[in-house]
């Protein structure tokens, strides 16, 4: 049976995983009434919630004789990490295209690592069913990218299909509409070569690693030449070029969305190895007598930092069943088992860690993770990693797309330039502009909530790492200072109420709250303590009129970015299953005044 191995690219929400469940489909792995109701790819809570791709998956799909292995891949540029790999296993790659909205920053970023790699693309340009769709426009707005991105002859070349993976069809015109999905599996099997298989001794990558409780970490990768067969002995080529021997207890491939044990593997396959241990992502399987290593995985550098520390709020483990160092300890490491952009560094203290990732989505999906596997903890500011280039103090920059309505792109521009950021271009399409930017990652940092402000919400923001720069200068942060809370209590409408005017507040009467803790932004620059937890004095005497019910605005709720991008320097996101809060690091405020000074 031949193979193709294909890696799906696709911007957030252009309907990759959609289109994925559709091949399966037509693979006959379920039929139409069985499937379940929700997407297969995007299995874990996280990813269903946000609608992202975090981890890539591995599925297979048999037809027409042919087994396409269809690897998925994240679309945002903070999974940089996962991207590299992944592609690695791939001989081409589909790119999936909005039809209305065309290609999008973060499509850029792969088909960027995809084109350099040499992977032959088959443009796929999803939704023509949307009204006022442009499929034509689209596939031009794709030429030109790929052209940008210095694509070969044979890259340029790609064919296109049309479809609408919702409603299950695709076809080779637009406007020619059909019943399935057929003419996308013939264009894979017609244009992606097959695995490029050399003669020589035994190779294999470890490109990724899955978990199971019952036999522990398992290699995943392409076999690139050779073959292998259960029980046999493999040299494991480690990135330092050290050289162990080790056994391979069972073999494993992928069929539709599970993987099925074989007793042996040709080259081009991607097969999962159980049974070996001490590996790591970019080790070689090799030869037992020749061992001959393939080169390592290149993999982004991380450019954002967080303390990560245990919680010693007042409010400590009420909600979490892990809040130990030792247990925070241990999550982290399992997570750099897999989790290949990640670093973690100890402090001068036993119960906090810096954290370095990719931006902070990166580092967030990892704190939301821990959330709601039952973990407290605190995190700090995020910070951004400066290096020394050269004698030149160097920062990282990124390209800031924002897509907004035409009237709201000056008030964009101006909240961009004020962080540093330079404007390269400006396109209309049709209502709406969008704006490109250059600007460095300090300066993306709390600038979403300012952005959406002041567009009523209609800013569609996307932004990828581009490299590190020559320090920028000092970027303004947040001109209003906190609204902190004075004692532990419960907030009482009555005294939010009477507060009202010093500011928003992010607690609702009955909320428990404790000293230290951050209730809301002050209307002015500097910190104010006050105290939301008191009652009316109650006396005997009937007030005409000065009783009347107290009118509160609502509280401002933070989502975990949110929270992260807004803190400053002195303060703290405090994390619990059931609770994001902020705090000040010093509760008492004399602690406070004393490190100010």
């Amino acid at each position: 049976m031949s193979i193709r191995n294909i890696a799906i690219i696709a911007h957030v929400d252009h309907g990759k995983t959609t289109l994925v469940d559709k091949m399966l489909l037509a693979g006959k792995l379920f039929k139409d009434h069985e499937r379940p109701g929700d997407l297969i790819m995007d299995s874990n809570d996280l990813e269903k919630e946000r609608g992202i791709t975090i981890l890539s998956k591995n599925v297979s799909v048999i037809y027409n004789d042919t087994k396409i292995n269809i690897i998925d891949t994240p679309g945002h540029a903070d999974f940089g990490g996962e991207v590299e790999r992944v592609l690695n296993m791939a001989d081409g790659v589909l790119l999936l295209v909005d039809a209305f909205e065309g290609p999008m920053p973060q499509t850029r970023f792969v088909l960027q690592k995809a084109i350099n790699l040499g992977l032959k693309p088959i443009v796929v340009i999803n939704k023509v069913d949307k009204p006022n769709c442009r499929p034509e426009e689209v596939q031009e707005m794709v030429f030109d990218l790929m052209f940008n991105l210095e694509a070969d002859e044979n890259q340029l070349d790609f064919p296109t299909i049309f479809g609408s993976a919702k409603e299950g069809w695709m076809s080779e015109s637009w406007n020619e509409k059909n019943d399935n999905i057929i003419p996308l599996l013939d264009s894979v099997i017609e244009h992606i070569p097959e695995p490029n298989v050399e003669k020589g001794s035994t190779q294999m990558l470890i490109t990724s690693i899955d978990f199971s409780p019952y036999v522990g970490r398992i290699a995943v990768g392409r076999l690139q030449r050779g073959n292998l067969t259960e029980g046999q002995l493999v040299s494991l080529c480690h990135r330092d070029g050290s050289i162990k021997r080790t056994k391979i207890k069972e073999l494993n491939v992928f069929t539709g969305l599970g993987r099925t044990k074989v007793s042996k593997v040709e080259a081009g396959d991607i097969c999962a190895l159980i049974g070996i241990e001490g590996f790591e992502i970019g080790d070689t399987i090799a030869d037992i007598e020749k061992p001959e290593p393939l080169p390592p995985i290149a993999i982004d550098e991380p450019t954002m930092s967080m303390l990560f520390t245990i919680n010693n709020s007042p409010f400590f483990g009420k909600d979490g069943k892990y809040v130990t160092s030792r247990h925070i300890y241990d999550r982290l490491q399992k997570e750099l088992e897999r989790n290949l952009a990640l670093r973690v560094e100890d402090t001068n203290s036993a119960d906090s860690w810096n954290v370095f990732g990719r931006g902070v989505l990166h580092l967030s999906v990892l704190i939301e993770t821990m959330r709601r596997e039952g973990f407290e903890l605190q995190v700090g500011q995020p910070q951004v990693i400066i290096k020394n280039i050269d004698g030149v103090k160097s920062e990282p920059v990124e390209e800031l797309t924002i897509d907004v309505l035409e009237d709201y792109s000056g008030k964009v521009i101006e909240l961009v330039t004020r962080r540093k950021g330079e404007l390269l271009t400006m396109e209309r399409k049709g209502e709406r502009t969008v704006l490109e930017f250059t600007i460095p990652s300090r300066g993306i940092i709390g600038l979403r909530n300012n952005v959406l402000t002041a567009t009523a919400g209609e800013a569609i923001i996307a932004h990828r790492f581009i490299e590190f720069q020559p320090y920028k200068g000092p970027i303004e942060k947040r001109n209003n200072g906190s609204l902190v809370c004075l004692d532990t209590g419960t907030a009482i409408a009555y005294a939010l109420d009477k507060l009202q005017d010093r500011g928003k507040f992010f607690v609702k009467p009955g909320d428990e709250v404790y000293e230290g803790e951050v209730i809301g932004e002050s209307t002015r620059e500097d910190d104010l303590t006050i105290n939301i937890t008191k009652t009316k004095k109650l006396t005997n005497m009937r007030a005409s009129g000065s009783d009347d019910k107290s009118k509160l605005a609502p509280p401002v709720i933070f989502s975990l970015e949110e929270a992260l991008e807004y803190i400053q320097s002195d303060e703290y996101v405090e994390i619990t299953p059931k609770n994001i809060r902020l705090r000040k690091i010093f509760l008492k405020e004399h602690e406070r005044k004393k490190t100010n000074k």
